[in-house]
């Protein structure tokens, strides 16, 4: 039977109308509201029904005789029956609380499995823990750790909370910005994504808009694809970002362009920056020929963009990846400090913000946060987290000290990991070493719908649905769509949500009753839906029933953007009155809270502090990787399907034709890219749109090794290093890799 209509659902890249035959999904076509569709959703037939589906509940069996290598193709599965992997499970958590204590549980799952409201695994499965007494927790993303601890130091405010009420939207970017200033760029395959999905992609658009108005984008990023055509490229040598930013502040006090009344009322520490800046403190002044040295951007172009953010309305916009390396605290902290100095913070149009086009959330702007709809996840009785990036570390060194925003931390013993709804094979750096990080713990139980490099080094894995076999609703508090998300084919294989898998392990470990609250998966999903209406309703949001919903499929609710001054225009304004929740109530362009941390690589204010692998210190390894979101899935999602596509693996790697030509690679040539950390194949993509002495190999092939532990699929976190960016934020560090490349 088919559906001839199709029925929308919601996903992370956005909406799609999803048509199903005989119980299969055979097409997904762009939401016709979208005046900007992803492509994403044209492989879910293939993903949804591929044969890396994990088909029942499976144990590795060397884990059943007490082998903790778990590297993939080591061992094999034993397929069972649900009741006896979940008694098997239970057990060994159990046995792990008793003898270790819920402290010795992580609880990771970090992901975005679906953009519905109860079906989120990684709330499924902290829930669950809370139930049964705890776990060790995650602190941070992978996507913006830096930015993450860097904002409320600078200006108080947590980075969700800064970019929703603080940053210019896009309409006052488009009406009042004249130069928009991109590092990183601003690229619109990465504003695809959004954490709750969306029913209509606003980037790029907003950037059409801001072209046809005469306004002027920069894209300084080692690529040009960084930013649309229109755009101006600034070429800069990877990870010197901070070095240029202090080369584009020296010109503005070379030329008497600082607005010193701004600082004096908005700011604190301008002064022991700009002893910094001038040399006064190392006898090395910052200016555009220092900055040119290391950026490799030249003087006269310093010179010459210093003086048009000075002389129009300007917004200095940073992407999350550029803060995704080795101290990647510095060019956040640079960049709002020459927001500072050139004053235009709290303007309309001018300022500093970050996110633009990192998802489609950046630039909507302070809509109403309506709450409710979240599955309360309870109180987490284990007080110990790490930062998120730090896992490996932790697994590798239980017991050991480490530093952390200026706290002294000691990394636990963890003997279980419970992952649900993420691929930490995916996101994670140095692969090899997570695989002997891997090996650590004394189980690892992975709730996956596929086969993913993860679930083949797990010891139990049990087979979850996709969001296409159940249902739920979905609803981004940035986009004015609310969707119901109907379950459109059955359950494939064996697979049972995460809340299903939940509750049968909480009922044999006496939690059951916690967990469910005597509620079945529908009558979670009621509970939920009800209470997001009616806080609505206490916002003045009409919001329809749920059989409604359902009938209707999707509807737009009445939630426009507040007109309401921004934190900052207040705060600019009248700053006594306004004042921003820092120590200080200003913009900390000195931080005495930093300062007093004591870190040699950070006195209190931006510095430019040389990475240890990059261009200006190459030797064995002369290119720098960079290693950028994927544009055909999010993150490593349906890439079992994408994989199968003729010549679509290895993935492509971006490489100037000049060092192409230095080592006898062809456009289109397979090739190995390596260090001492790995080597991955990869396609050869020859173009003159990327900085020479670059490498652009986007993540998202799941790690496939052959024999000899090369990987074949194009991973480039096979060559990553695994490091924090510095003992501030303990951020992962992915742009901040040095790699050769030869021909095969």
């Amino acid at each position: 039977m088919s559906d001839d209509r199709g029925r929308v659902t919601s996903a992370h890249w956005g909406a799609a109308r999803v048509f199903t035959e005989d119980g299969r999904i055979v097409r997904a076509d762009p939401f016709e509201e979208d005046p900007d569709p992803s492509s994403i959703a044209r492989i879910l037939p293939q993903a949804v029904h591929h044969a890396d589906r994990v088909a029942r509940p499976s144990v590795r069996r060397g884990w059943l005789r007490g082998d903790r290598a778990r590297g993939a193709g080591r061992d094999d599965f034993v397929e069972m029956p649900w009741d006896e992997a979940l008694d098997i499970a239970a057990e060994e958590i159990g046995r792990i609380r008793r003898v270790h204590g819920n402290g010795a549980i992580y609880g990771g799952s970090y992901g975005w499995s679906s953009a519905g409201r109860f079906h989120h695994a990684q709330g499924q499965l902290h829930r669950f823990l809370n139930c049964i007494g705890g776990y060790v927790a995650h602190q941070g993303t992978y996507s913006l750790s830096a930015m993450e601890i860097m904002l409320p130091h600078i200006f108080g405010l947590g980075e969700i909370a800064f970019r929703h009420c603080t940053q210019e939207r896009w309409s006052e970017i488009v009406a009042h910005t004249e130069t928009l200033v991109a590092f990183g760029g601003i690229n619109t395959k990465n504003a695809q994504t959004i954490a709750g999905g969306t029913g209509a992609h606003r980037t790029a658009r907003h950037l059409r808009a801001f072209e046809a108005k005469g306004g002027t984008l920069v894209n300084v990023s080692p690529q040009r694809e960084d930013s649309p055509a229109f755009s101006r490229w600034v070429p800069v040598v990877p990870g010197s970002d901070t070095a240029l930013i202090l080369g584009l502040a020296h010109e503005l006090e070379r030329t008497g362009r600082v607005d010193h009344r701004f600082l004096a009322r908005c700011t604190v520490g301008y002064d022991r920056f700009r002893g910094y800046l001038l040399g006064h403190a190392d006898g090395v002044a910052k200016d555009a020929d220092w900055a040119a040295a290391i950026s490799g951007v030249p003087a006269a172009t310093i010179a010459g963009l210093a003086e048009r953010m000075a002389t129009t309305r300007t917004m200095i916009a940073m992407a999350w990846s550029v803060q995704r390396a080795e101290n990647g605290e510095q060019p956040i902290w640079a960049a709002a400090t020459l927001a500072a100095m050139l004053g235009q913070i709290g303007l309309p149009g001018g300022g500093f913000g970050e996110g633009y086009g990192t998802t489609d959330a950046g630039g909507t702007g302070p809509m109403r946060r309506l709450g409710g709809g979240a599955l309360p996840q309870g109180t987490n009785p284990v007080r110990t987290t790490i930062p998120v990036a730090r896992v490996a570390d932790m697994l590798l060194n239980p017991g050991m000290p480490y530093q952390y925003n200026g706290e002294d931390r000691t990394y636990p013993d963890i003997r279980l990991v419970m992952w649900a709804g993420g691929n930490p094979y995916h996101h994670h750096q140095d692969l090899r070493r997570l695989e002997r990080a891997w090996d650590k713990p004394d189980c690892i139980i992975v709730n996956d719908p596929w086969w993913t490099a993860t679930a083949r080094r797990a010891d139990i894995v049990f087979p979850a649905t996709t969001p296409y076999e159940r249902e739920d609703f979905a609803r981004e508090p940035s986009d004015p769509y609310l969707f119901h998300m109907p379950r459109l084919i059955d359950p494939q294989g064996e697979a049972r949500d995460d809340h299903e898998i939940f509750r049968g392990l909480a009922a044999r470990l006496g939690a059951e009753e916690a967990f469910t609250e005597g509620l079945d998966t529908e009558g979670w999903i009621a509970r939920l839906y009800e209470d997001f209406r009616e806080k609505s309703a206490e916002q003045g949001v009409a919001v329809p029933g749920f059989d409604e919903l359902k009938a209707r499929n999707w509807v737009l609710i009445d939630d426009a953007p507040q007109a309401a001054e921004s934190v900052l225009a207040a705060f600019r304004r009248d700053p006594d009155a306004h004042p921003l929740p820092t120590p200080s109530g200003r913009i900390e362009v000195f931080s005495r809270t930093i300062a007093a941390m004591a870190y040699d690589h950070c006195p209190g204010h931006a510095v430019w502090i040389a990475p240890t692998e990059w261009l200006g210190t190459r030797g064995r390894y002369p290119l720098h990787l960079l290693s950028p979101q994927p544009g055909d899935k999010l993150h490593s999602q349906l890439e079992a399907a994408l994989a199968d596509e003729p010549g679509a693996r290895p993935m492509q790697v971006a490489i100037h034709p000049d060092e192409g030509a230095a080592r006898g690679i062809a456009d289109g040539a397979l090739v190995e890219v390596f260090n001492d950390r790995g080597v991955c194949l990869a396609r050869a993509r020859l173009t003159a749109d990327v900085v020479p002495g670059v490498l652009i190999l986007p993540t998202g092939a799941w790690y496939r090794p052959d024999g000899q532990g090369r990987d074949t699929q194009g991973n480039p976190n096979v060559l990553t290093r695994d490091i924090g960016t510095s003992r501030i934020a303990q951020g992962p560090t992915a742009q901040t890799s040095l790699v050769d490349i030869r021909a095969i």
